[in-house]
């Protein structure tokens, strides 16, 4: 990546192709990361990189959205063909931002990160088109996370009454042992 300084120097074309290497991610967030969520400012910390809001979508695909842990987490379970068209937001990121967000959810290890179809709006018209988005999902879940209460749209101040609670980098796996499938034979 080219230094600040220098950047004052490209011509336009070449600032164009900088910037559009530099953010070459679109991402798919559908819980705290929205605006005006409890982890919004990750998206919007220069220090994390950059972020760019694109357009509201959903999932092609329908998947459960559900909310589990004793804080109260947002998980896209990867069970295709279940639960809604999940309403969400596009972001474009840059590779640091990206980065970040991988460390906020811990992917490769908790959440895994696919690239998937998110149907958009294009730009300035009611048309519709599919973008691919990379997605945040849990896939190693205990299959009775299907029968809790499945979401189409993310609030944590929703009806559900399960605010989103901030765990200050306290949480650890045990806290999301009643999420994950255990690989253990009984």
């Amino acid at each position: 990546m080219l230094e600040p300084f220098k950047l004052l120097f490209l011509k336009p074309k070449e600032l164009f192709f900088q910037f559009y290497r530099t953010m070459s991610h679109k991402v798919f967030v559908y819980g705290t990361l929205k605006r005006n969520e409890p982890n919004h400012h990750w998206l919007t910390n220069p220090d994390h990189g950059v972020g760019q809001f694109i357009s509201e979508g959903r999932t092609k695909t329908k998947y459960p959205l559900i909310i589990g842990t004793k804080y109260n987490i947002p998980f896209l379970l990867h069970s295709p063909g279940d639960g809604h068209n999940v309403k969400g937001e596009v972001y474009e990121v840059d590779d640091t931002m990206l980065g970040k967000l991988d460390i906020l959810e811990d992917h490769p290890n908790y959440y895994i990160r696919e690239i998937d179809d998110v149907i958009v709006q294009k730009n300035g018209s009611s048309e519709e088109e599919t973008v691919k988005c990379w997605i945040y999902f849990l896939k190693n879940f205990r299959r009775e996370l299907l029968t809790k209460p499945q979401l189409e749209n993310y609030s944590s101040e929703g009806s559900h009454g399960l605010p989103y609670m901030e765990s200050n980098n306290e949480s650890t796996i045990d806290d999301l042992d009643d999420m994950l499938q255990s690989d253990k034979i009984s």
